[in-house]
């Protein structure tokens, strides 16, 4: 049978899948015990995610409401606005397991559907959430590998330890001189400070990271605090309350502090909006709702995005996303 033909079959095993849904039973099990409430959000939104780094997939809606043109709706790239104006509502903590969409991601790390694990803990900094994240990540983790004492290393230790260098005090020369220095492949055109330290973070620090062990990473550049708090850390240094989770050198969380000035994200989401001018990227609406929410009153929370198909690569062996979700883009 030829291999067209037999695409209708899926691409992960059918144990892999058993695998994964022991896995989501299992997260959905941590968080009834400790008494997170699960919540659905919208996947189509009016507004989208403005962030330069991520595209969104859009639609268009013809029905009542809608204008004789259409309307035109955003994919989720993840439920981060709809759950903050849920705690805004006085939700508490809550948690979701949904499929998230982003457009241009395929590969064996990516899938342009794929399934998110997002939580938010009022009460919580990024520090304490890091535990959670910890514990989560062990209880699936666990039965598939042996996993060291978990590190937790600032960006400016990652980097001092593998670049040699202290990424917030190094300007974008030196950061080219450090790319040469340490063989990374030069990238035509790129340019700025933040794009040399993720060219460097990708390159050389990431696959450092996590061997043998769970490893965060926290206290991320000012520049790149995208939706979390900013801090002074130990240096004196104005840093993004911010933290990654590594696994053998995959990324498999992102959390905040969560910021919760509605001017402060305004302006965030203009600036966002300034960059994609400049570089030619599609305009994405603010979401006036998410501002509406924080002005009302967002509480002192941390939340975290976690990457559920890379955590059921780690914890059944697998290779690639493609080889644990049914159908992956090309069979879909």
């Amino acid at each position: 049978m030829s291999e067209a033909a037999d695409r209708w079959r899926p691409g992960a095993a059918l144990e892999v899948l058993r695998s994964r849904a022991r896995i989501l039973a299992g997260i959905r099990a941590f968080f009834h015990d400790r008494g997170v409430m699960e919540v659905e959000t919208p996947l189509l939104s009016a507004a989208g995610a403005t962030d330069p780094h991520l595209a969104s997939f859009t639609t268009l809606y013809h029905g009542p409401g809608a204008p004789a043109d259409g309307l035109t709706l955003f994919l989720h790239t993840s439920p981060e606005f709809p759950m903050k104006r849920l705690l805004a509502a006085g939700s508490g903590p809550i948690y979701q397991l949904c499929h998230v969409f982003r457009q241009g991601e395929a590969g064996r790390r990516h899938n342009p559907e794929f399934t998110l694990l997002e939580w938010y803990r009022p009460g919580f900094d990024d520090h304490v959430l890091m535990d959670e994240v910890e514990a989560l990540a062990r209880q699936v983790l666990g039965e598939a590998c042996t996993l060291g004492e978990t590190e937790r290393l600032s960006y400016r230790a990652a980097f001092e330890r593998y670049a040699g260098i202290d990424p917030h005090r190094t300007d974008e020369a030196e950061l080219r001189r450090t790319c040469a220095r340490l063989g990374v492949p030069p990238v035509p055109g790129l340019e700025g400070r933040d794009a040399w330290l993720d060219l460097l973070l990708t390159h050389v620090v990431e696959p450092q990271l996590g061997r043998g062990r769970l490893c965060f990473l926290y206290e991320y550049p000012a520049s790149q605090a995208a939706l979390a708090r900013l801090r002074t850390d130990a240096c004196g240094d104005t840093v993004a309350a911010r933290f990654e989770l590594y696994c053998e050198g995959v990324e498999l969380a992102n959390g905040y502090h969560e910021l919760a000035d509605a001017d402060e994200q305004a302006r965030r989401f203009a600036a966002d909006r300034a960059v994609r001018a400049r570089d030619g990227l599609p305009d994405i609406p603010a979401d006036e709702n998410l501002i509406d929410a924080l002005r009302y009153g967002l509480p002192d929370c941390a939340g975290v995005a976690l990457g559920v198909d890379r955590l059921v690569m780690l914890a059944t062996g697998a290779g690639s996303i493609p080889d644990v979700i049914a159908f992956a883009l090309d069979r879909a």
